[in-house]
């Protein structure tokens, strides 16, 4: 008999977006399965429209709480699924009607050697506009089924090779309780997964492409405005230092470490608006700090494009006139595609 799936969905103030993202996932040709809506604290119809999808389809369960923020929300909704396996969807995302199907199919492959649950199986995504318009992919979808282990994962990541995202996995209930999302930071994703370095066994990538990330403005990557400062830049920069702190009980990770600690702040740099650009600004200075004292990191280490290497080592000697040099540059590409 197949296992039931618990198909997680944290939603706040997720109106416009729930029924759709619900009713992709009412429409998986995968059974038996369970969708847990927890509605976290929304203050528009998204409970509302919930409940009206929860009357057409006795597989949905809606369960409210106070804002508790998404991992918080994912955590609740890991404690009150009744599935072995356990999923998670976006609440303004979709997903393809045999998602969960090929992912168990994959599971039923692992499964034996790995009856304690620490194999994550991983589907491919690919990236949509507001208007269904594709983007650009920001990870390969491997030809064949591919293992790895949690060690070469992390390195995946640290190249911004891999996906991080648990929305694209199917994986065992029991685990996740056990190692719940870090509630009250960004980028939860990534810093549970590097988090569970050596403690998982691997993942599983299978050749398929189940999910769709829908990107809209005002995003936390995405911006609103043109000088809009979204967070993830500054947040992302707590992660590479203990990704580096990760590398020292992993050696196999100190270059892949160093690499990611150099390219995210050389994006700091390059999306931080210019006005912010001030020594009062410690995260700032703290940037130009660090890219400073491992130039020669930049200069010769591992994995860096030569492109790379040349804006880092301006940014490392004067930031403010690289800024200014990257402006105009982007500005003629924008002429150019006019």
């Amino acid at each position: 008999m197949n296992k039931l799936i618990s198909v997680i969905v944290p939603a706040y103030n997720a109106q416009a977006t729930i029924e759709a993202t619900l009713k992709s996932i009412m429409a998986q040709t995968y059974s038996p399965l369970e969708i847990v809506v927890v509605n976290d604290g929304s203050a528009d119809d998204t409970e509302k429209k919930a409940r009206m999808l929860a009357g057409t389809d006795p597989r949905i369960k809606v369960v409210s709480q106070p804002n508790g923020g998404l991992s918080n929300a994912r955590n609740r909704g890991v404690m009150e699924a009744s599935g072995e396996l356990v999923g998670f969807v976006d609440s303004d995302d979709l997903i393809y009607p045999d998602m969960y199907r090929q992912l168990y199919e994959a599971y039923l492959g692992v499964c034996g050697r790995y009856p304690d649950g620490t194999v994550f199986i991983q589907t491919g995504r690919e990236e949509i506009d507001e208007n269904g318009n594709i983007l650009p992919s920001v990870c390969s979808v491997p030809d064949k089924e591919i293992f790895l282990t949690s060690e070469e994962f992390a390195k995946t990541l640290l190249m911004h090779k891999g996906d991080s995202s648990f929305c694209t996995r199917l994986c065992s209930r029991d685990f996740m309780m056990a190692h719940p999302f870090e509630e009250g930071v960004l980028s939860e994703d990534f810093s549970l997964q590097m988090g569970l370095t050596g403690i998982l066994s691997g993942i599983l990538l299978i050749p398929y492409i189940g999910y769709r990330v829908v990107h809209r403005a005002g995003s936390m990557t995405r911006k609103a405005k043109a000088d809009d400062f979204p967070p993830v830049y500054t947040v992302i920069l707590g992660h590479a230092d203990r990704a580096e702190e990760l590398a020292v009980r992993f050696p196999s990770l100190k270059s892949a470490a160093r690499r990611f600690g150099l390219y995210m702040r050389m994006e700091y740099l390059l999306h931080i608006p210019v006005k912010d650009m001030q020594s009062s600004n410690k995260v700032y200075t703290d940037v130009v700090r660090y890219l400073r004292k491992h130039f020669a990191d930049i200069v010769k280490g591992p994995y860096l494009t030569a492109k790379n290497r040349l804006y880092l080592i301006v940014l490392a000697i004067c930031p403010k006139t690289a800024r200014a040099v990257h402006a105009a540059l982007m500005g003629l590409k924008r002429e150019d595609r006019k």
